[in-house]
């Protein structure tokens, strides 16, 4: 259940706080090469991230490599392993990001998003919990 919702596009409103809208979304089944577009907020700011599934290997492990603006990267492992017999899942949530600008912007970066992204995951991800507990 857990993969099912963190992997459906269609939920990403559901628990990601950053999450404005989707735009193109590739239809039938979650496959490597997999490609979502999302509009993301931060600093009150949007942008797009276009998404490509790079590992998918159903139901433990994904890896979406994304494209944002200015030559942006961002890389997205989620890991789920199975506890108690499968009654309980641990969500492994790994979310790396490189700023555009070269040095100036990696250290810029550091001062303007570094917390807030911190701040947002774990806001994201206690969302999850609540609405997986519903």
């Amino acid at each position: 259940r857990v993969w099912d919702v963190i992997m459906d596009p269609s939920h990403f409103d559901d628990w990601v706080t950053i999450h404005r809208r989707l735009g193109h979304v590739d239809g039938g089944e979650l496959r490597r090469g997999f490609k979502v577009e999302q509009t993301l907020c931060l600093h009150h700011a949007n942008f797009k991230v276009r998404w490509s599934l790079t590992e998918c290997d159903r139901p433990r492990h994904a890896v979406w490599e994304g494209k944002g603006p200015a030559g942006s990267h961002a890389r997205i492992v989620d890991t789920l392993v199975a506890l108690d017999g499968g009654g309980r899942t641990r969500f492994d949530y790994l979310n790396e990001y490189s700023q555009p600008g070269g040095i100036l912007g990696r250290v810029a970066g550091r001062f303007l998003v570094a917390g807030t992204a911190e701040r947002e995951a774990a806001k994201s991800l206690a969302r999850l919990k609540a609405y997986l507990e519903r």
